[in-house]
């Protein structure tokens, strides 16, 4: 055995519906004593720099962990507690140059993979608001970039342009609509690099996939207790995090359904998350901040539909399909959201300004 355990190993199993990493959960016997692990061999594909990805980890969840105490919280359930390796890193690197981290299991508490409810939505969102709270005195911009550019969407914007240009398939021609689509809104994909860049807004720790199964909520009070899966924490904007949420939780269909009838921004869903992120950030977030939440989850669904038509231009090279135009059909959901936004716009504005 490679990290700190305590007894000896009785099972061992696949755990969990990640795609990125290998997860297995590890259990544990000591004196009739059962303790738990989550074991993951990372990805280094996509996460090319592990060691600080690791120490991105190790000092946000330590900062977590004092701020957890002085607020009377229990740090053992409320933030990832990482295992050591034998030699005292938090990390073991294997014969074949792989690297294996692992956590103490959080119990008692679940991860959903879809809303059941609108208050687990909730929860979701008031746990991944004081993610923020916690954080907001964190020095965001001593983090290392996990993911070079990742919400980048002025630097992705251009991406796409050349892709366009580029039509290295021979598939432009065909969803020409699609590409003006993107085109007409260059200033959606401007507006947070150059708020930024003008220092309108602060450089915030963000968590960068904000979806509901990175939320482990308490079995019993169905509170949302612990924010998981901080590989993609790094420096980034508030609204980006809100924004990704909206995407994908506050649609009335999947990412990649066909029927575009189907598909809108529930104005009901969005105005429970915004409640409950902005309770949960507990007055860390500024006026201007706050003004730009419905602006940021209109960035992220525009920047996430641009990205799948740039992977459907360029030879669906990122994303996996799993059907012909898989992701064309992914991105005509997504400005299907975006258009459904700029209609209910006001309304979407209206809901902030009141909470």
């Amino acid at each position: 055995m490679k990290f700190s355990f305590k007894g000896n190993l009785v099972e061992y199993k696949p755990w969990g519906n990640g795609h990125i990493n290998d997860t297995y959960l590890l259990v544990f016997e000591q004196e009739r004593e059962i303790t738990r692990y989550i074991l993951q061999r990372m990805n280094k594909s996509i996460f090319t720099q592990p060691v600080e990805l690791m120490e991105n980890i190790m000092n946000v969840t330590s900062f977590l962990r004092k701020r957890i105490i002085e607020n009377g919280g229990d740090p053992e359930r409320e933030t990832l507690n990482v295992v050591p390796a034998e030699d005292g890193k938090p990390y073991f690197v294997d014969s074949e140059g792989e690297f294996w981290r692992c956590y103490r299991f959080i119990e008692n508490a679940t991860s959903f993979e879809q809303v059941e409810n609108p208050e687990d939505f909730y929860q979701s969102a008031v746990a991944f608001g004081n993610f923020q709270r916690l954080l907001a005195d964190y020095p965001a911009e001593t983090l290392h970039e996990t993911i070079k550019g990742f919400h980048d969407t002025k630097a992705r914007f251009e991406v796409f342009k050349k892709a366009v240009a580029d039509d290295v398939c021979g598939r432009a021609a065909l969803v020409q609509e699609e590409i003006n689509f993107v085109l007409a809104r260059e200033d959606v994909a401007n507006v947070f690099g150059n708020m930024l860049a003008n220092g309108e807004l602060p450089l915030r720790v963000t968590h960068n996939d904000t979806k509901l199964n990175n939320i482990m909520i308490d079995n019993e009070t169905r509170k949302g207790i612990c924010v998981i899966d901080l590989d993609t924490v790094m420096p980034g904007l508030a609204m980006n995090d809100f924004g990704d949420s909206i995407r994908f939780g506050a649609s009335t269909a999947s990412e990649d359904e066909q029927d575009l009838n189907k598909v809108w921004c529930d104005m009901k869903l969005f105005e429970i998350y915004a409640k409950g992120f902005i309770e949960g950030c507990g007055g860390k977030l500024t006026k201007k901040e706050i003004e730009m939440l419905p602006m940021g989850a209109k960035v992220m669904t525009f920047e996430c539909g641009m990205r799948f038509l740039t992977d459907y231009l360029q030879g669906d090279t990122y994303f996996k399909t799993h059907r012909e135009n898989h992701n064309l059909d992914r991105c005509r959901t997504q400005f299907k959201l975006v258009a459904d936004m700029e209609a209910k716009w006001d309304i979407m504005n209206e809901i902030v300004n009141k909470l």
